[in-house]
Formats: structure tokens, C-alpha cells, sequence
């Protein structure tokens, strides 16, 4: 994007309603959020991600990026279900429903690619106890479903979920399907939360003190990530092989890599550093009877390979040995007036008892497109997932619709389906054919 058109983009997010989502106003939003999503990636990767940062502060986009994100997590919870269970509902195609499900993804990987910086968490102001609350629900649910064995495996995932919607996967599956789908990609957002979360947790010196209460006692953040260290919900064992998920995929690891350790083990152990050894976050953390077990649960994870890839864990071996053999002192309860985060309650109240209403109405009127429509959509996505930034964005080479191989060959109707030869494509016809007719 020229500076220009990053600009335009930021000053377009604005905050949308429940009720509209999926309409054609909320899908212009969606489209911004594409847009500047897929601009800091590439940015990033170039090390150039400055300027994005600058409007997004300028223009204090931070907090209607993190209503949105609350908005669509909400929609999800209460309103996706109801429409899935609804008689009536037979759409044409169920891919504008995938896009407000997907709508989450993107606003969650924009953030956790922005907050890296420390003004972007600053900008945040109040809402950012919106978004530790957010990353706490997402974490709690990775670590319940790990510990009751419930982690996403490998055949169970498909990163493609969470890829370019320009593959028209979801366009005619069932709803039933489609709960599969949002069930799949809520592991992927969960990691992406972890992510933002321990990048809140970098700058606890210029937090908010709301903040830093939130996190240490209302939701208990450290005993949340001794149980992501001690269930690593990212890796699991199939046909007596470990496989660990990195990058969007599950990837068979090597007896010689099996100790290494993954960025998504490096978050963990960051945060944890940040919360447990800065003095602030000491002084006010209850170091309970509780909360000493299970802070100490760390040491039989601190080995010496462990250290030796992140040398700074030597700093919290020592804290933690000095806690087992130490009763530190009960926090000073000097808050008197605690902030708390107002984004989920107000949605919840000004929606209270009319998610049946909202879903009629979006079935009636939003996800139930024409075939002119949702050709005509098509092909603004076509446009928004250009070629060329997905295939940037890419980190590996494009794989044939049929059989997986990597491929060589796009179709030429479409643009947008890979094939490594033409009997795989004539295989996949029937398969792709609807798509193909809505991109073309």
C-alpha cells in the first residue's frame, strides 16, 4: 500500500453494530481490516512496519479495532449457534457467514502483528483491560481443552481456515460444517492471543494500574501459564511421533529438535518473566499457599537446554528458588477504585434477549445473498486478496487443489485454485466449479 492508501484505510475503521454484521457496510470494514492486515505483514517482514504504527496511534484506531474484535467474538458466541439451529436457514452459500467468522482472525493477527511497539499499547487506553479480558477467555479455553485432552491435532486442524477466503472453501458446505470450521480456527486465535498477551505483559512499567491488577489478581494470569507450559496445547503425539504446530502448520519434529524450543514456548516463558520479576508485579501478586505450588511446577521445566536457548530463565530459576524456601509478604490492598473493562458488558446488555431477532434478521437480510450478489461480492474479495500480496504472504509454495503436491499450474478461469497437472485439475472440476463461477 502507498502511504496514501494506509491512511485512507486507518481513517475508514469505524465501529459497526452486532446487527450489521455481515451487511455490506460491515464487509467494507472487513475489507480495511484485509487490507491492513495483509500491509503489516509484508511491512513487517521488511522491517519498515513504522508508519502503519504512526496512523494507527494518530488516529487512535486501537480501541475500534479492539471493539470490533469483542463484537465479533460476542456474535460468535451468541448468534452463530442460534442461526446454525434455525429451520429456515438454507443459504445459497454459507461463505459470507465463513467471512464473519474469519473477521476475528484478521483483527487478532493485525494486533498481534502492531502491539510489539510500545505506543500501540499505550493507544489502547482503557480498552486495553478489554483486550487482557479477551486474551484471558482465549487462554482459559486453550488450556481447559489441553488439559482435558482435547487438543487440536493434526487431522483434526487445517491452518487453510485461517488463509486467503479467496479459495472459496466454505462456500456451499453445511452449517454443521461450518460450526467445525470456527471451532478449528479458534486454536489458531487462541495462539495468536498468547502472542498479544505477552506483548501487553512487555510494557507492565507504563500500564494502567487497572491493568496490572487485571492480570496479576482478578484473572490469576500467572498460574494461567504454568498450565500452557505444563499441557503445551501446540504440540502432541501421533503414530508415536511428536508433532508441534509453528507458522499456521503441524510439522513432524526430529528426535535431535524435539528440545528445542518453538516462538509459542518462547511467549510463554517471556511472559512469565515479565510478571513474575518485575518489582511493581511482585508487590502487588499474592504469593498464596496456591499460587506458590504452582509457580513452582516451573522448576521441573527449567533444564539446562531449556536456559541455554533463553538465557535469561537463569533469573527466574533464581526467583523461584528463592520463593520455595521464602513466605513473601501479602500485597498492600491500596486500590480503592479499580477501572474495569466496559466493551463485552455494554455489548451484552444492548443486545440482552434479542440474539434470535438479530439472527432472523441477518438471515433474512444478510445471509441470504442473490447469485448476483454474491457474485458481485466475489469479486471484491477477488480484488481485496490480490494475487500477488497472497502469494507474498505465502510462506510456502502453492499446493494443488487435488492431491497436495506443490503446483505449478493456476487455473485460468478463476486465478485463485492450483494444480500440479491437468488430470488433477479435471478431478477437482466438479468440486471447484462453483467457486470458479463466482470469481471469474
Amino acid at each position: 500500500l502507498l502511504p496514501a492508501e494506509a491512511e485512507a484505510l486507518v481513517r475508514a475503521l469505524q465501529g459497526t453494530e452486532l446487527r450489521d454484521a455481515g451487511g455490506q457496510g460491515w464487509l467494507r470494514q472487513h475489507e480495511c481490516v484485509e487490507k491492513l492486515n495483509m500491509h503489516a505483514i509484508l511491512s513487517a517482514s521488511a522491517g519498515q512496519e513504522q508508519l502503519l504504527t504512526e496512523l494507527l496511534v494518530s488516529y487512535t484506531k486501537i480501541p475500534v479495532l479492539i471493539g470490533e474484535l469483542i463484537s465479533v467474538e460476542i456474535w460468535k458466541h451468541k448468534i452463530f449457534p442460534v442461526l446454525c439451529r434455525l429451520e429456515d436457514f438454507k443459504p445459497r452459500s454459507t461463505f459470507p457467514i465463513y467471512v464473519v467468522l474469519h473477521h476475528e482472525a484478521s483483527i487478532i493477527n493485525l494486533l498481534e502483528t502492531v502491539f510489539f511497539y510500545k505506543e500501540i499499547c499505550e493507544s489502547a487506553e482503557d480498552s486495553i483491560l478489554d483486550l487482557i479480558d479477551y486474551c484471558h477467555r482465549k487462554l482459559t479455553l486453550l488450556a481447559a481443552r489441553s488439559a482435558s485432552g482435547q487438543t487440536a491435532t493434526p487431522t483434526e486442524l487445517h491452518p487453510e481456515d485461517l488463509a486467503s477466503p479467496s479459495s472459496m472453501q466454505a462456500v456451499l458446505v453445511p452449517p454443521q460444517e461450518l460450526r467445525k470450521q470456527a471451532e478449528t480456527m479458534e486454536f489458531e486465535i487462541s495462539l495468536k492471543a498468547l502472542s498479544v498477551l505477552r506483548f501487553i505483559t512487555d510494557q507492565v512499567e507504563s500500564l494502567p494500574l487497572s491493568a496490572l491488577t487485571r492480570m496479576l489478581n482478578t484473572h490469576n494470569l500467572p498460574c494461567l501459564l504454568v498450565q500452557l507450559v505444563e499441557h503445551c496445547p501446540w504440540s502432541c503425539q501421533e503414530a508415536g511421533k511428536l508433532k508441534k504446530f509453528e507458522n499456521g502448520a503441524w510439522h513432524v519434529v526430529p528426535p535431535e529438535d524435539q528440545v528445542k524450543m518453538t516462538k509459542l514456548d518462547g511467549q510463554v516463558w517471556l511472559a512469565l518473566l515479565n510478571l513474575l520479576l518485575s518489582p511493581e508485579c511482585q508487590r502487588k501478586y499474592h504469593f498464596d499457599g496456591f499460587n506458590k505450588s504452582q509457580l513452582l511446577k516451573l522448576r521441573a521445566f527449567l533444564t539446562d537446554v531449556l536456559i541455554d536457548q533463553l538465557p535469561n530463565l537463569v533469573e527466574l530459576q533464581r526467583f523461584l528458588s528463592h520463593l520455595a524456601v521464602t513466605e513473601p509478604a501479602p500485597p498492600k490492598k491500596d486500590l480503592v477504585l479499580e477501572q474495569v473493562p466496559v466493551i463485552w458488558d455494554h455489548i451484552l446488555k444492548k443486545n440482552a434477549g434479542k440474539w434470535e431477532a438479530i439472527a432472523k434478521h441477518q438471515v433474512k437480510r444478510v445471509f441470504s445473498p442473490t447469485e448476483e450478489e454474491l457474485k458481485l461480492q466475489a469479486h471484491r474479495w477477488a480484488q481485496t486478496y490480490s494475487l500477488d500480496m497472497m502469494e507474498a504472504l505465502a510462506p510456502n509454495k502453492p499446493r494443488c487443489g487435488a492431491c497436495g503436491m506443490e503446483a505449478a499450474k493456476r487455473c485460468s478461469r478463476c486465478r485463485n485454485e492450483w494444480y500440479c497437472t491437468r488430470a488433477c485439475q479435471v478431478q477437482h472440476w466438479q468440486k471447484h466449479k462453483v467457486a470458479c463461477n463466482l470469481m471469474a
